[in-house]
């Protein structure tokens, strides 16, 4: 499911217009955004919570080469499945 399509359907169900509805959905992930940025994490009960990991610096090798390269320690954003999510979906 795309934005477009995400934004119909919570239109649909909630009365909004698709505009507005999709105004919502782009505020709600600009405030996730904001959070991860800020290093916070954001739990929604039931659904999930989106937090930030960070992995360490190691070593890899080039696939063409094959010769060994450093990656860098990175940031990145996870997501937990919450209990009523996983049920859902099993």
């Amino acid at each position: 499911m795309r934005k477009p399509e995400l934004a119909a359907a919570v239109a649909d169900r909630t009365g909004l217009t698709r505009e507005k509805a999709s105004e919502v959905i782009t505020a709600f992930t600009d405030q996730i955004s904001a959070a991860a940025a800020r290093g916070e994490d954001v739990t929604l009960i039931g659904f999930g919570t989106f937090n930030i990991r960070s992995r360490d610096a190691r070593d890899g090798r080039n696939p063409q080469t094959g010769a060994t390269i450093r990656i860098p320690a990175s940031k990145t954003v996870g997501f937990k499945a919450g209990k009523a999510l996983k049920e859902q979906v099993t």
